[in-house]
């Protein structure tokens, strides 16, 4: 897979959410990271994304991934600038970001967690999230460019994450979203939470294919998505019933984005992801079983 990778100029990684949850901690909460790293460097991955046990110092970080041969892919951000002016949200991330730049990583994952419903979110029911109307969108794709122009400076790119229960969600708000923004914002793809949420992400790769700088494969069990939506349940209690599983493994056609990959020159990271419960779906069994199908996907 290396020497295709290289031949493409895409590199394949692996989120630890396979591992470890990074909310839910009784997910993989007695998995040492080590583990986490020995595995995805077995399998063959080239890097992770930053995960909840990962330091937080990125030297000390960066000589950790190296034991293993392993490269920081990106990592999560959440974002508020739905509430916050720029200036605040360069405090709240310059930690993050200078983390990122010492483990020589380009992405930063930017998850918009302003707006979003009751004291915990992530356990409200599905249909209740912040409401993407009463957002004047015409400033904060301006502040959201103003940041990631900064960041791009900084050799950092942003990449936007559509997600279930957070401000963009529907395949109506992503393309709204993506109109008003930039080209400085870039877009996060992930066929999970587009299949979750309804859109096509086919529809997507047309229309804003130009725009993606990350790509996250998550696949989906229609029937728990199903069961999901009929008994409107929180996020939290999908996850652990095991509605997101590793590409492959569920519901989704991933042929569109495999021939975007190929041919559209799309130029980084594809990442493996799969929030799932470590104790019910063996992370290493399931992470090479991913690994193999997207080597055949991209080689097809």
């Amino acid at each position: 897979m290396a020497k295709e990778n290289l031949r493409l100029e895409v590199h394949l990684g692996v989120s630890p959410l396979s591992w470890t949850n990074d909310v839910l901690a009784e997910l993989g909460g007695d998995i040492p990271l080590e583990i986490c790293l020995k595995d995805a460097a077995e399998i063959g991955y080239e890097g992770v994304e930053l995960g909840r046990k990962f330091p937080r110092d990125g030297k000390k970080l960066a000589a950790i991934l190296s034991e293993y041969g392993l490269r920081l892919v990106g990592g999560w951000h959440s974002g508020f600038l739905t509430e916050r002016s720029v200036e605040e949200e360069w405090k709240a991330a310059e930690d993050h970001v200078r983390l990122l730049k010492d483990c020589g990583s380009q992405i930063l994952v930017y998850g918009e967690c302003g707006l979003m419903t009751g004291a915990s979110p992530w356990d409200e029911p599905l249909s209740k999230g912040p409401d993407f109307e009463q957002v004047e969108l015409s400033t904060y794709a301006g502040k959201l460019g103003e940041f990631a122009t900064d960041l791009k400076e900084r050799g950092i790119t942003l990449a936007y994450h559509y997600h279930l229960k957070m401000l963009v969600e529907k395949a109506e708000e992503i393309d709204a979203f993506c109109e008003a923004t930039g080209e400085a914002v870039g877009l996060l793809l992930d066929t999970g939470h587009a299949y979750a949420a309804g859109a096509d992400y086919p529809e997507l790769l047309r229309k804003f294919g130009s725009r993606i700088v990350h790509i996250h494969l998550k696949d989906v069990r229609p029937n728990v998505l199903a069961n999901a939506r009929k008994n409107d349940w929180s996020f939290n209690s999908a996850v652990r019933e095991g509605m997101f599983t590793v590409p492959g493994d569920g519901g989704i056609d991933f042929s569109a984005i495999g021939e975007f990959i190929r041919t559209s020159g799309y130029r980084g990271w594809v990442v493996v992801e799969a929030e799932q419960d470590p104790a019910k779906a063996s992370p290493k069994v399931y992470t090479e079983k991913a690994y193999q199908f997207v080597k055949k996907l991209l080689a097809s």
